[in-house]
């Protein structure tokens, strides 16, 4: 696709746009109330996303930020991102000889800093000695992600278990029997949590004589994926949800 305009790193790629415009055309392309191409309302989003910029400081030679959040905001309560993220774990999976859905996941929380505008909404988590969010995640063994949830830093992880637990299960159609965790996860309420999703816990210790960086088995896959956020910044601060 030729635009007229420089193009900026959080474009979309050809082979990109091909893989994710089946998820996102709610209405045909050539639809009258169609002002710009969709494919550059995505760019606009791409962008804001990859910078954490407000949405009113969007580039004027993409199209007007309310634009793009108006879609976004149609995407995201269509479900296009999670269909689309099912989908290409689905693929990624069998191109690995995997079966389609995972039996084993990997539970794991990171705190994200706060904003000024996240005002109440933020906590503190001591145990980071951070002010902000707490993200709730869960991967397959692969790194492929399975389910997430956000909540005030000072969420006890244990307690959210269940929760995420559930959301393991209704993504993957209950295929998951085990889920490893690390030592903050340790006790009888949440494995009572998980048991009740049909999934057994199994936490995985540091060793006794610990000295310095030690890869954990499994624990690994889901510290491997949390580094790879943080170049898209609006993923790795919690932003005011009328921030525009």
């Amino acid at each position: 696709m030729s635009i007229s305009r420089k193009p900026y790193p959080s474009d979309v790629s050809d082979g990109e746009w091909a893989l994710v415009a089946p998820y996102l055309t709610l209405l045909p392309e050539a639809s009258g109330q169609r002002s710009y191409p969709l494919r550059e309302v995505f760019n606009g989003l791409r962008y804001v996303v990859k910078t954490g910029a407000p949405w009113r400081w969007m580039p004027n030679d993409l199209p007007p930020w309310e634009i793009v959040y108006q879609q976004a905001q149609r995407w995201l309560r269509a479900g296009c991102f999670e269909t689309l993220a099912e989908d290409l774990r689905v693929i990624l999976r069998l191109a690995a000889g995997r079966n389609a859905q995972p039996t084993a996941a990997i539970i794991d929380s990171r705190t994200l800093r706060s904003t000024p505008e996240s005002g109440a909404r933020a906590a503190y988590d001591g145990a980071k000695r951070k002010k902000g969010s707490k993200l709730h995640l869960a991967v397959d063994t692969l790194g492929h992600l399975l389910a997430l949830h956000v909540t005030p830093a000072n969420a006890d992880d244990r307690a959210e278990i269940g929760r995420i637990a559930k959301a393991i299960q209704a993504e993957t159609g209950e295929s998951v029997e085990i889920a490893f965790v690390d030592q903050g996860y340790t006790g009888e309420k949440p494995a009572t949590a998980a048991a009740e999703h049909g999934i057994a816990l199994e936490v995985v210790k540091l060793p006794d004589a610990k000295r310095g960086f030690v890869l954990l088995p499994r624990r690994w896959v889901v510290e491997r994926s949390n580094p790879r956020r943080p170049p898209s910044h609006r993923l790795c601060l919690h932003h005011a949800q009328k921030r525009r």
